[in-house]
């Protein structure tokens, strides 16, 4: 396996694992590193396979959940988000999709929840209510997505810069 590609796997992979240990609420890697596998892999398989599979790992430890579709088919979309920053990587296009891809979810994921959960009455007042409730969560998935992405994202340019073997593919 080439090395660019070999640290990729591992970056994706210790980031998942950081949901295994104690973090405040919501304050995870996840949409940052499915932005970063879409930016980053050359193979769009592998952009999906990887994120999902080291997600799907850490879900064993952590446990199962009913929203479970939902969330990962809202994981591969910010995987898709991150296509679009794969020619130019810049701090402000990463802070944008990272902004983009946290909302994305905070929506889709609570959407889900007031449909699914029986929590709240199936009213627009309790959609309201519902995502008023998520509020707390959305700040620090925000957060982390952000902070995150600044790592992943930055971590690897800098590795990039250094190290003439981690070049992308050209073909």
């Amino acid at each position: 396996m080439k090395p660019r590609a070999m640290l990729l796997i591992g970056m994706i992979a210790a980031a998942a694992a950081l949901r295994l240990l104690p973090h405040p609420s919501n304050f995870t890697p996840i949409g940052a590193l499915a932005l970063f596998a879409g930016a980053h892999f050359d193979d769009k398989r592998w952009a999906f396979i990887v994120p999902l599979a080291a997600m799907f790992l850490s879900d064993i430890l952590i446990g199962f959940h009913g929203q479970m579709p939902v969330v990962y088919a809202a994981f591969a979309v910010i995987v898709c988000m991150g296509f679009a920053l794969k020619e130019k990587k810049t701090a402000l296009r990463v802070t944008g999709a990272s902004l983009a891809a946290a909302t994305f979810f905070f929506i889709v994921s609570n959407f889900a929840v007031w449909a699914f959960d029986g929590l709240y009455p199936m009213t627009f007042q309790g959609l309201v209510t519902c995502y008023v409730a998520a509020i707390p969560f959305f700040q620090n998935w925000l957060l982390g997505t952000l902070f995150y992405a600044a790592v992943l994202f930055g971590g690897f340019a800098f590795l990039e810069s250094k190290l003439a073997v981690l070049a992308p593919a050209r073909g």
